[in-house]
């Protein structure tokens, strides 16, 4: 239980690229949207190498004990899939959708997680799939108020990713991956494709 609670924290840690790109004007920090971009595919190549060296030369630092789950010992871990979709969503889209995808994965992952029952169900059970839409809703609202559904969209997208377990053979594809692609590119279909 501890090391869950390890994980949701870390997790959760993932917001603070989103502050760090919401407090830069005011900090004067001089970061454009381009070299967050920039700075987001710095650190998901470093994710990734770290993973290539834990997996190829067997690197084993103590934390991976602590934040990796069994399953991910010996494959691609979650933390990679992570960093791997905030980068994507962030290199492309604008602001306004990539920054709530990131926080619902950041924030809404970790909040749906512990309203779980952790059963390898197919479909998350109904309290699970309405927490994840409400905190994800909630997330969007700030970004994409003028545009209610966009935000009803981007919640539907994570709420899906989230509870709705997609599997290709042996694969079960990580929700770390979908959470902020599927709600990015709901939320941009809105925004382009739906008349106001």
């Amino acid at each position: 239980m501890a090391d869950e609670l390890k994980r949701r924290l870390v997790h959760a840690s993932g917001s603070g690229l989103v502050v760090l790109w919401l407090l830069s004007e005011s900090l004067e920090l001089g970061l454009t949207w381009g070299l967050f971009r920039a700075l987001m595919v710095v650190l998901a190549i470093g994710t990734i190498g770290l993973e290539a060296l834990r997996l190829g030369v067997g690197l084993e630092w103590w934390i991976y004990d602590k934040l990796t789950r069994e399953y991910e010992r010996d494959q691609f871990a979650g933390y990679g899939y992570y960093m791997f979709s905030m980068t994507v969503v962030v290199l492309l889209f604008e602001p306004a959708i990539a920054l709530p995808s990131m926080l619902m994965l950041a924030i809404g992952d970790p909040i749906s997680g512990a309203v779980s029952d952790d059963s390898l169900r197919t479909v998350k059970g109904p309290t699970v799939l309405v927490t994840m839409f409400v905190v994800s809703a909630a997330l969007a609202a700030p970004f994409l108020y003028e545009q209610p559904l966009a935000v009803v969209a981007a919640a539907l997208g994570a709420t899906v990713a989230d509870g709705v377990k997609v599997q290709i053979g042996e694969f079960v594809v990580d929700d770390n991956l979908t959470i902020p692609i599927y709600a990015a590119v709901l939320a941009y279909a809105v925004l382009e494709f739906v008349p106001v």
